[in-house]
C-alpha cells in the first residue's frame, strides 16, 4: 500500500470572550469531500514537515503561520493509501484564512470539537487537542 506523507495545522487563537478556538475547514475536492479536517497537505522532497505546513497553508488559506510543537503524527490506513500524518500548534502571524481550495471552514471551541464531521484520520486527533484546550 501506498504510503502519503502529509501535515497538518492545527491553527489555534482566542475568541472575544478569550477562550481558545482550534481552526477546522471542510474539504473541497477528492474521494473525502465534505469531511471536515486540519488545513495542511503534502510533504515535497526535500522540504521539512515545517516548511511544508507553511508552504501548503500560503498557498490554501492566503495565511502566515507559525509552526509550533508537534501534536502527534497519525498512521492511518484508508481503503487505497496510507496516511502518515505530523500534526503540529500552529498560530496565526499574518493574513485571513483565505478559502482557496475548501468548502467551509469554521473556529471551534473545545464543546464545539465534536459538531462536525471529521475525516476518519483527523478525529484521531480531537481528544489530543481537547486535553490542551
Amino acid at each position: 500500500m501506498k504510503t502519503i506523507k502529509v501535515v497538518a495545522a492545527v491553527i489555534k487563537s482566542t475568541n472575544k470572550d478569550n477562550t481558545p478556538i482550534i481552526f477546522a475547514t471542510q474539504r473541497g475536492y477528492g474521494d473525502l469531500k465534505g469531511g471536515w479536517e486540519f488545513p495542511g497537505g503534502k510533504v515535497e522532497l526535500g522540504e521539512t514537515p515545517q516548511e511544508a505546513l507553511k508552504r501548503e497553508i500560503m498557498e490554501e488559506l492566503d495565511t502566515e503561520i507559525s509552526v509550533h510543537d508537534l501534536i502527534d503524527t497519525i498512521e492511518y490506513d484508508y481503503p487505497t493509501f496510507h496516511l502518515s500524518m505530523n500534526c503540529f500548534w500552529c498560530e496565526i502571524i499574518k493574513g485571513d484564512l483565505t478559502l482557496k481550495e475548501h468548502e467551509a471552514a469554521k473556529w471551534l471551541t473545545k464543546s464545539e470539537l465534536n459538531s462536525v464531521k471529521w475525516l476518519p484520520a483527523d478525529i484521531t486527533l480531537i481528544d489530543k487537542i481537547a486535553k490542551d484546550l
